[in-house]
């Protein structure tokens, strides 16, 4: 696992509000990725982007010095100036070979997470993962780190009571978002039509609330949500316009950007000057830090549901023990699983020569002796040679992977 590296930039040591500067658009992202494969010679590489961690997994020989993780913000053409990369670069924390693994693993079984137990966590490396396979910055390598990951979680989920009674940021948020006891026809105004929003609207939904709004970039994707929640669906463009009035916003974008300005929620707000909600669980937030300056505003964001991540983390203590001993488990399987995959890569080619030898053999070298056979007796021989092909083949692979369990 030497060549397996992690630069991650998480909420235990980076301000959420700076968090967003790395987060890269999906416009952008090929691009970014791009970029830092060509300047570093990086094999494979996947971007992970959640709402507290921005983290890049990838195969390469260089050692992550506070060189190397310069150059490669800077290869990125994040919006971070020169003096905040040198103290972003001391934020940063960096994984390297088994323990870039064990990262990779206590990440999708949530004990890096804000809330331990969140299951959501799982899914959401599973599709960062799959975006970046299926435009070709994977490989099999990576491919059989994620085959682990995912089992290891999955294990952790089913063998322990880490994720009893789930609860998530999506699910803390709605609690808070329940205290303020809003009637259920209150006006609601949802931006986003991700996984996030999605899942908030499910509980919306659960409890009766009737009255949406749904905006989102693509509007094929706001009209499915909106039908789901018998709202009405618009582009992300018409909050400019909209002038149906609103009690709360649930904000959640991938933009890089703030989407609700003041200038939007005041035209949102069509000259109401009552007290409004806000849940922005957005990095970096969708709220302008201006509309909370000049107007009434209750405001939840993943920030302020920390306090209630830190008590969820004492109550599961025992189980994380639990989870740990499943993680230490997993990399042990692990090792031998690579070994071996190592040993099928390099002798890939062991077929391909075995083949021409036997080519070789019976058309140039002993060609005089094979034409000279009756026509039985040449069957016989191609029978045997056949035979003896399949033989060198899988004799030395099976003898290999058997020294490397072995050895290990």
């Amino acid at each position: 696992m030497k060549y397996l590296k992690v630069i991650a930039f998480t909420h235990k040591y980076v301000d959420l509000k700076d968090l967003g500067k790395f987060v890269i658009c999906n416009e952008c992202l090929e691009s970014s990725l791009e970029s830092v494969k060509a300047k570093f010679d990086i094999p494979e590489i996947f971007y992970l982007g959640t709402c507290n961690r921005v983290e890049f997994v990838f195969t390469a020989d260089q050692n992550l010095d506070a060189s190397f993780v310069k150059d490669f913000i800077q290869t990125l053409n994040l919006p971070v100036s020169e003096d905040q990369v040198d103290t972003f670069v001391k934020q940063v924390v960096v994984y390297e070979d088994v323990e870039a693994l064990n990262h990779l693993l206590r990440i999708s079984c949530s004990l890096e997470s804000l809330v331990v137990g969140e299951k959501e966590i799982l899914a959401q490396v599973r599709k960062a993962y799959e975006t970046c396979r299926v435009s070709g910055f994977t490989g099999d390598y990576l491919r059989l780190i994620m085959n682990r990951v995912v089992k290891t979680a999955k294990e952790v989920y089913t063998n322990t009571g880490i994720a009893r009674k789930p609860i998530s940021v999506v699910s803390l948020a709605y609690r808070k978002l329940r205290e303020l006891k809003m009637c259920t026809n209150a006006r609601i105004l949802i931006v986003g039509a991700g996984e996030t929003n999605r899942n908030i609207a499910k509980y919306l939904k659960k409890h009766k609330y009737s009255n949406f709004a749904v905006f989102n970039r693509s509007i094929e994707n706001a009209e499915m949500l909106a039908t789901e929640l018998g709202g009405k669906a618009f582009g992300l463009e018409d909050l400019k316009t909209y002038k149906g009035g609103f009690d709360a916003i649930i904000t959640c974008t991938s933009a890089t950007e703030p989407i609700i300005t003041n200038e939007i929620y005041q035209s949102l707000l069509n000259g109401d000057k009552s007290r409004k909600v806000i849940v922005d669980l957005a990095v970096p937030n969708d709220t302008c830090p201006e509309v909370l300056e000049k107007n009434p505003v209750t405001f939840i964001e993943v920030h302020s549901l920390q306090e209630i991540a830190n008590s969820n983390l004492k109550e599961r203590y025992d189980e994380l023990v639990n989870a740990e001993r499943i993680i230490c488990q997993n990399i042990e399987e692990f090792k031998p699983v690579l070994k071996q995959r190592r040993v099928e890569i390099a002798m890939r080619q062991v077929p391909e020569k075995i083949k021409e030898i036997k080519e070789n053999a019976m058309t140039k070298v002993f060609a005089n002796e094979i034409e000279g056979m009756d026509d039985n007796s040449r069957e016989v021989l191609a029978r045997v040679m056949n035979y003896m092909e399949k033989k060198y083949i899988s004799v030395p692979m099976v003898m290999a992977k058997d020294i490397l369990i072995k050895n290990s």
